[in-house]
């Protein structure tokens, strides 16, 4: 057999080598696309009417854009910025600033870093950064948290060492003042890891802060999607699954998994039954849960059981349309001290939107986050309150009439990083040779948060599956970029001072 007729041999051999994904997010959209352009044959199922998960959007009935939600495009999205250049698409806006208001008005303005002389981190973003209020006696207290943003370099030691710490007790053990915590820290882990920091895992917060704001000076730089993500993003990529051959099912919902030897070999959705050589979960936190809990099979193994320790946390998503325009100064803002335990988010959509740019009134999307006490409420009690917090940051929402709205509840939808939770999070591979996890939630060591996490996740799993088949091309993931150079220095001397004083001294637990 000549090397041509072994490329087809191997190409056939991989087409009807079956693959089912369970979830059409950022994780299981990119493991579907990069297996079906090896040739397998890939069922996507998504639970939802519309793939995309959280990101999907749809129309309201009277035919208005709405989505669970506005997400960010940072800088650091080396994956996801590749992903939209190989589909030919052009979905985000330039980059944009960003403001940041408490209940006593405006608190900060963040520049475009990236177009500022660049400095060794952190100290473009201390310099960079517009504070309003803040005093600088303030900001300095943060310097000695900088030992634990080196000590804590993404590897399976450093989270177990930090992960049982509240990102609270990690902000006071350092000496940040309380001032700082309240308007600087604790905003950020609202709108970041979505839970006040009593609530959240001190390791979570070192990899989140460290990704998105402090590794590099241009990494807080974000573009937004110029309409729904489901639209401008999952819906021609969708179509390049299809063409590909991929199916992508939706309103399937996962109540069992079929094994033999140690290895799955369908997928149980109600009534129909989907053949495998290799799973692929990729759904959230929730759907995970809902899954063991109707899955005799997944609940025999104690790393799905111990799933039943992780937790979500609630979003609330209001679109208002005004009966105006009002000028609101930036695009994009985080807002604290409205509520002690919400941090939410307001958007200029005429800004960001294709579709409302030359509108005659001014859409807004406002998001909560750890939004307990507002879920219960209904929709008539939620505008007044959204209202009176927009016209708090921009008096001009004061005179302004709501002319039409959307109200979207999401209980349990965000993952939470709570302490303790590293534990009870899943790596990519399970204890079945065949199943494979990914999504925001699922241990990684590339380091990278939020939707580029799950992407990266999911291109880490197809490339576990080729491994496990024996067929087709890695995916070519996308390494964050390098720590500078002081940053890699001060890593390396850490490290060697833990190794040598592990051979001295008695082995401390605590960080």
């Amino acid at each position: 057999m000549n090397r041509e007729q072994s490329k087809a041999t191997m190409s056939i051999a991989s087409h009807h080598k079956k693959v089912v994904v369970v979830g059409a997010g950022w994780a299981g959209l990119g493991a579907t696309y990069h297996l079906a352009k090896q040739g397998y044959d890939v069922t996507l199922l998504e639970a939802g009417a519309y793939p995309g998960g959280l990101v999907a959007g749809w129309k309201t009935p009277g035919g208005r854009s709405v989505e669970a939600g506005i997400h960010g495009f940072w800088y650091p999205y080396r994956n996801i910025f590749s992903l939209t250049n190989e589909l030919e698409i052009n979905p985000f806006t330039h980059w944009t600033r960003s403001s940041q208001y408490s209940p006593n008005g405006l608190e900060v303005e963040s520049p475009i870093f990236q177009d500022l002389p660049r400095l060794p981190t952190p100290l473009g973003t201390f310099v960079y950064t517009q504070f309003k209020r803040l005093p600088l006696i303030d900001r300095i207290s943060a310097l000695p948290l900088l030992y634990a943003v080196v000590d804590f370099d993404n590897s399976d030691e450093a989270w177990r060492r930090y992960d049982s710490v509240t990102a609270r007790e990690l902000f006071k053990q350092f000496g940040v003042s309380g001032r700082l915590y309240r308007e600087s820290f604790e905003p950020m882990l609202l709108v970041g890891l979505f839970a006040p920091g009593e609530q959240c895992s001190a390791a979570a917060t070192l990899g989140m802060l460290y990704y998105f704001i402090l590794a590099h000076q241009p990494d807080f730089d974000v573009v937004w999607c110029r309409g729904t993500v489901g639209e401008k993003i999952f819906r021609p990529w969708v179509e390049h699954i299809e063409k590909l051959g991929a199916k992508v099912l939706a309103n399937r919902r996962v109540t069992d998994v079929i094994t033999e030897n140690n290895k799955a070999t369908g997928i149980v959705c109600g009534d129909e039954v989907f053949d495998a050589d290799a799973v692929i979960f990729s759904v959230g936190i929730t759907g995970m849960k809902k899954i063991v809990a109707n899955s005799p099979t997944l609940q025999s193994r104690s790393e799905f059981r111990n799933l039943t320790n992780l937790g979500a946390v609630d979003v609330l998503a209001v679109r208002l349309w005004f009966d105006r325009k009002i000028n609101i100064p930036l695009p994009s803002n985080a807002c604290f001290g409205f509520d002690e335990t919400t941090g939410w988010t307001f958007f200029d959509l005429n800004a960001l939107h294709d579709e409302y740019r030359d509108g005659p009134g001014t859409v807004v999307e406002v998001d909560f986050y750890h939004a307990n006490q507002f879920i219960p409420l209904q929709d008539k009690e939620i505008i007044p309150i959204v209202q009176q917090y927009l016209q708090s940051c921009v008096p001009a929402f004061a005179g302004a009439k709501v002319i039409d709205s959307s109200v979207i509840r999401l209980p349990q939808a965000v993952s939470h990083f709570a302490p303790g939770s590293y534990r009870h999070m899943l790596p990519a591979t399970t204890s079945f040779s065949n199943v494979f996890m990914s999504g925001d939630w699922i241990i990684t060591r590339h380091g990278s948060w939020s939707q580029e996490k799950a992407y990266v996740t999911g291109l880490e799993a197809a490339n576990l599956v080729i491994s496990q088949l024996g067929e087709g091309t890695y995916a070519n993931v996308l390494p964050i970029e390098q720590d500078e150079a002081h940053i890699q220095t001060f890593r390396q001397l850490n490290r060697n001072w833990r190794q040598f004083s592990k051979s001295i001294l008695p082995d401390f637990w605590l960080p």
